[in-house]
């Protein structure tokens, strides 16, 4: 074969060889996309001592595959210096933002203050992995980070639960949607807030009727500890475990979460019928005792009730609205004040002071018809137990004979 003739065979083989380097490149590219997926944890932090941290937290984390960097995506961003910040606290519009920033950095301050931090690996698969942290690097862009914060429905943990449903195209809500253990909001709050009485009361007294329907587990996981145990049981889109592994980050060195516990209504009974058969036994001999003792008390369920239908009418609180409450501090006790004073500075109560002790106490019942209804009922019978027999022995104590 002449050099003119094994001309065009060099450049086929030349071309082939070229191809074949070619394709081996694209192959290589493919495998180290698909290699290239980020790892994906929940970091759960557990319960605080200051009152917003008792519920405990939440964050997702991205490790970056190439440099092994990891990304907290926390939810629960708030800024109390931001103008109107008291009034939208009150009134239920708080603005919460999605925040992306160094894992060790997020972690500096549990560590400090002793708080426990453990992370879920989550099971996704290559796909799943990528829209997973694509979405939060998204979120977290200054413009899409803040969020309408509401305590029960859209917090930092449901944010991570479907943020995590979301990735798995709804398999976790589907899953885990139609199982409850019989928890409500209030059962979980008054829980949570239990080792800080006036939060635990304050939670108890101004919660409605929507805040005692029973919860499924999807529900249950506003609680970033309680979204821990869902994901624990849930499963992945392969058919196996949704947590791969899981590795405590930090110890927890304070006060572990409070555990769950009945809340008998007989001993808030034994209470109630004590302060009100004492009552009626001091009545006779010192009326003008009995009613200075009942001042404060009717004050505190005026303040009390004002403030419940404060949050009922004027703000977006609405596990607040229609609380059953307002029957057992009632706001019409600020119309047995006057006659109160005037009964212990020793006069007359007036005409009207027996017709309100009488409504008062008729509310009280109103209150434990309510509770036996089916319909919209709330979990208030500790304090139909107590304030029943209170209002009733005061009525029989200080109307006119």
């Amino acid at each position: 074969m002449t050099p003119a003739e094994r001309a065009p065979v060099r450049r086929g083989i030349r071309l082939l060889l070229v191809l074949a380097l070619w394709l081996l490149a694209c192959q290589a590219a493919l495998a180290q996309a698909a290699g290239d997926a980020p790892r994906i944890g929940v970091a759960t932090m557990q319960p605080g001592t200051v009152f917003f941290e008792r519920f405990g937290h939440d964050a997702l984390v991205v490790v970056d595959p190439a440099t092994g960097a990891a990304t907290s995506y926390n939810f629960g961003f708030f800024d109390p210096d931001e103008p109107g910040f008291i009034a939208n606290f009150v009134f239920g519009r708080m603005r919460y933002r999605l925040q992306a920033l160094p894992f060790a950095d997020d972690m500096a301050y549990y560590r400090d203050v002793g708080r426990g931090v453990s992370i879920q690996w989550l099971n996704l698969s290559d796909a799943q992995a990528r829209h997973l942290a694509a979405a939060l690097a998204e979120n977290a862009r200054p413009e899409n980070a803040r969020y309408g914060y509401e305590y029960f429905t859209d917090n930092c943990a449901t944010r991570v639960r479907d943020a995590i449903d979301d990735a798995l195209g709804g398999a976790l809500h589907r899953e885990v949607g139609g199982r409850s253990r019989g928890s409500t909001y209030r059962s979980e709050s008054v829980r949570l807030a239990s080792p800080a009485p006036w939060m635990w009361l304050g939670f108890d007294i101004g919660l409605g009727p929507a805040a005692d329907r029973p919860l499924s587990v999807w529900q249950e996981s506003f609680v970033p500890m309680r979204l821990a145990d869902a994901l624990r049981e849930a499963t992945g889109s392969n058919g196996q475990p949704l947590v791969l592994a899981e590795e405590q980050i930090l110890p927890h060195r304070i006060a572990p979460e409070p555990a769950e516990a009945p809340r008998p209504w007989w001993p808030w009974a034994l209470a109630g019928f004590a302060v009100a058969i004492a009552t009626l036994l001091a009545a006779p001999r010192a009326p003008r005792v009995v009613a200075a003792a009942a001042l404060p008390f009717w004050g505190l369920c005026t303040g009390l009730g004002a403030l419940m239908l404060f949050i009922w009418i004027f703000t977006a609180h609405r596990f607040g609205w229609s609380n059953h409450n307002l029957l057992l501090f009632n706001p019409l006790c600020l119309l047995l004040l006057p006659g109160g004073w005037r009964t212990a500075r020793g006069r007359a109560a007036g005409p009207w002071f027996d017709r309100w002790l009488l409504v008062v106490a008729a509310c009280t019942v109103v209150a434990l018809f309510l509770l036996w209804l089916p319909v919209a009922p709330q979990r208030n019978a500790p304090w139909i137990a107590l304030l029943l027999p209170i209002h009733a022995g005061l009525w029989l104590a200080l109307r006119r004979r």
